[in-house]
């Protein structure tokens, strides 16, 4: 509340709390309270806490009468019979974080009510409120404003009407009214409507609403509701529309459930003209920073299937795809979860279930698609999907917990084979049920120059009708690193590998046959290696110093040709060939340093000093390398070839906006490539973009992709991305689009051919209007819990 003494006045300035100056004639009295003025207020700014500042709040005005007000103006007087304060000529009264300016205030202090007039500005935290006159009563927090806009910060949220009055703490209704996420004074869209009420975090009403463009109403709606909240919501999100070859018109509209604060929801409504409705179901929960999951479902009742008829397989199935779709249910179910578990354990379950083998060609875009998908749980998991194309998808169930130098891997891992599982009763997929894998990383040995490491594992193989067993494998390391006089690293290493098995049904069932058997196998390897480099000062501006490295190596490794016929044969692993090889190599390296200066200022001394910083980047790699197979140049065979492939690779990052990696192996017997790959990125500050990449295997596949990204203005950008088939001369995937952005507005227009079929799409979204909901992501719902350990 105010304190203020009837007679005391001083232009410019009345506060609380300190006594106030005298107005007096005389100079020295002018003076005192000049500087009186000014040392107000930096005590009351000061006396304001820098947390208030922060705080960014909704709400207009909650009084406290604990924390004082104060008033700046021109000329203040005081009416101490009706305790009343009267400010003219630029007042202001603040309060913590909101404050009210306008030409001319009148404060009630017995009944708390605010008469403000001309150029009325309101502001709690970054909210804003304005008009040409406000009627307000602080205490109940209710109030009027004529020709007053109102500003919501956090959702960038325009209220505007002739007469606005606030019926609550947080309510706000008007006879006549605009809505618009648009700054100016034409905003790009509005609505416009009667008999508004909106309600800070909930949602706003109004009736006769009309949509315009500029100046042209564009749509008209006898009733709309529009949220208007600060947090997460409950609402729309905005729809996709689009038309393709095989689906017809489609229109995809998603609802976001904002459940609690740790878990959300979306469901998806997305009709196929020609293919009926698809519907989709999108959960998510976040219990701490390691422990979240995602479940998405999706369903379809297909009008169209690929039964075999001629009309059904060319119009419904894939030339590529000799397997028939005869079903009519399709679904795809997906889920990935992480769970921290007792004991520094953590768990891990990834399901991926298809109902067919040509459902994710079918729809590998959208906001349900494929490509969405793998990038979300890429994003907020670390790992993605099975390939789109691939019949064969894994589920697993993963236990682990990893100390400093050793790890434990548990896991169930089921591989669901889609094409067996629809035309067979019997699964043909070896499963893996469960495995198990303890690792020690490389570590030395007491105090002795030995080091060592363990890679070792268990697996239960399960076979429907058929082979069943269990492995053990371990293959200790022993390491002894030398240093040959500081020019050569030398490395010789001993395994040694233990495997048993213990078979619960052959495929081939005998009654002679050992049920456990047993394998030693050792190896040796020796690594050597040196590393040569020289320094070159240019002595520029820019990069400083550069560094070559050249590192030679050469490893020889040797495992004993073992027969091991009579061992069972569930994976590679179990038959371990002979090796006696050679793989020499050499890597250069190019590392640029360069310096950048500060200056800094000794506080005891009070002199300036320079203070140099390196910034260090390795702008080019280049290894080559070859093997040579002792073991093939012993047989004095003419056609032998012990010289493998010569293999290439290429790392260049030659300035800021470029980079570059290419890679090739060339055999010296046929005098050719047998395969080279190369790709190249160049960007610009504006936000251009090119990516182009070339890929090459002899006899097999030729394909050429790029996408390039024009930003023909601040807010239009164009795109094109292909992805042609050079060896079959067919294009894989051709796409092109358009996408405006304005300050509170987008379109986008796209056209997509693809898996033999074209889409066109249309994106319009209005912000804060078009986009109904405000979705939160895994990763914003793990900012609830950045403090948890």
């Amino acid at each position: 509340m105010l304190q203020h003494k009837p007679q005391n006045r001083c232009h410019g300035f009345a506060y609380r709390w300190i006594r106030p100056c005298a107005l007096s004639s005389g100079s020295f009295s002018n003076i005192y309270c000049a500087i009186t003025r000014l040392s107000l207020a930096v005590v009351i700014l000061i006396a304001i806490p820098a947390y208030a500042l922060a705080e960014a709040s909704g709400r207009v005005l909650d009084d406290d009468r604990e924390s004082p007000w104060h008033i700046v103006a021109d000329e203040i007087t005081y009416d101490q019979e009706a305790d009343q304060y009267t400010a003219r000529g630029d007042v202001n009264i603040t309060k913590e974080d909101r404050r009210l300016a306008a030409d001319f205030v009148r404060f009630d202090h017995k009944t708390m009510k605010v008469l403000a007039v001309g150029h009325v500005i309101m502001t709690a935290g970054e909210d804003i409120l304005t008009g040409t006159r406000m009627e307000m009563d602080l205490e109940a927090e209710t109030g009027t404003v004529y020709d007053g806009t109102i500003f919501f910060k956090a959702n960038h949220f325009y209220v505007k009407g002739d007469k606005i009055q606030k019926v609550g703490k947080h309510c706000y209704t008007a006879d006549k009214a605009s809505i618009t996420t648009c700054d100016g004074d034409t905003p790009a869209w509005k609505i416009t409507g009667r008999n508004l009420k909106v309600t800070i975090e909930g949602y706003g009403f109004v009736n006769h609403a009309a949509l315009w463009a500029k100046k042209v109403p564009v749509l008209y709606a006898p009733f709309l509701v529009f949220p208007v909240k600060l947090k997460r919501q409950s609402g729309l999100l905005a729809p996709q529309l689009g038309y393709s070859d095989r689906k017809g018109a489609e229109y995809n509209q998603p609802f976001y459930w904002a459940i609690s604060e740790s878990s959300d929801a979306t469901f998806y409504l997305h009709h196929l003209e020609r293919r009926g409705e698809k519907l989709g179901l999108e959960y998510r929960y976040v219990l701490g920073k390691k422990s979240k999951g995602t479940l998405m479902y999706d369903f379809l009742d297909d009008r169209k299937v690929d039964d075999g008829t001629p009309d059904s397989s060319e119009d419904w199935g894939y030339e590529d795809d000799n397997v028939l779709r005869p079903n009519s249910d399709r679904y795809w179910f997906r889920m990935k979860n992480n769970q921290a578990m007792p004991f520094g354990f953590s768990a891990k379950l990834d399901i991926d279930i298809v109902s067919d083998q040509d459902y994710l060609h079918e729809f590998k875009a959208g906001y349900t698609g494929f490509e969405k998908t793998d990038k979300y749980f890429e994003k907020n998991f670390g790992r993605g999907l099975d390939e789109y194309d691939d019949p064969v998808r894994v589920n697993s169930l993963n236990l682990s917990r990893s100390w400093s130098k050793y790890s434990l891997i548990t896991e169930a891992r089921w591989y669901d084979d889609v094409i067996n599982r629809r035309q067979s009763d019997t699964n043909t997929i070896l499963q893996k049920l469960p495995f198990a894998e303890f690792n020690a990383s490389k570590q030395r040995i007491l105090k002795t120059p030995f080091y060592f490491d363990l890679d070792s594992e268990y697996v239960r193989f399960y076979k429907q009708k058929d082979k069943r067993g269990h492995r053990i494998d371990a293959l200790p390391r022993l390491y002894l690193p030398l240093k040959l006089r500081n020019y050569f690293t030398l490395e010789p290493s001993f395994g040694w590998r233990h495997t048993a098995w213990y078979i619960d049904k052959y495929q081939d069932p005998s009654p002679e046959k050992e049920r456990t058997l047993y394998r030693e196998i050792y190896d040796i390897k020796l690594d050597l290696s040196s590393g040569i480099y020289s320094v070159y000062n240019l002595g520029g501006n820019g990069i400083e110093r550069i560094k070559h490295t050249v590192r030679p190596q050469v490893i020889y490794e040797f495992i004993p040709d073992q027969k091991q016929d009579e061992y069972p044969s569930f994976d590679s692993l179990d038959r371990i060939g002979g090796k006696n090889l050679i793989t020499y190599s050499l890597t250069n390296t190019f590392t640029s340093r360069s310096t950048e200066h500060t200056i800094e200022k000794d506080k005891r001394q009070e002199d300036k000093y320079d203070v140099p910083s390196y910034t260090y980047r390795q702008f080019c790699r280049l290894k080559l390398e070859q093997s040579y197979d002792i073991n093939e140049a012993k047989q004095n065979d003419p056609e032998s070839e012990p010289f493998s492939a010569i293999y290439g690779e290429l790392q260049l990052v030659p300035g800021r906006y470029l980079s570059m990696q290419a890679d090739a192996e060339w055999s010296p017997y046929e005098n050719d490539f047998l395969s080279h790959n190369v790709a190249a990125n160049i960007w610009d500050k504006r936000g251009d973009s090119l990516f182009a990449e070339h890929r090459y295997k002899r006899d097999s596949s030729r394909s050429i992709y790029y996408h390039f990204l024009l930003r023909i203005s601040d807010r239009l950008s164009a795109y094109i991305e292909r992805e042609r088939n050079l060896f079959d001369r067919e294009d894989i995937k051709y796409s092109t689009g358009f996408l405006y952005k304005a300050q509170c507005w987008s379109i986008e227009l796209s056209y997509t051919d693809e898996e033999e079929d074209r889409r066109y799409a249309l994106m319009v979204n209005l912000y804060g209007l078009g986009a109904f909901a405000t979705e939160m992501t895994g990763r914003d719902m793990e900012s609830l819990f950045e403090g948890e350990e």
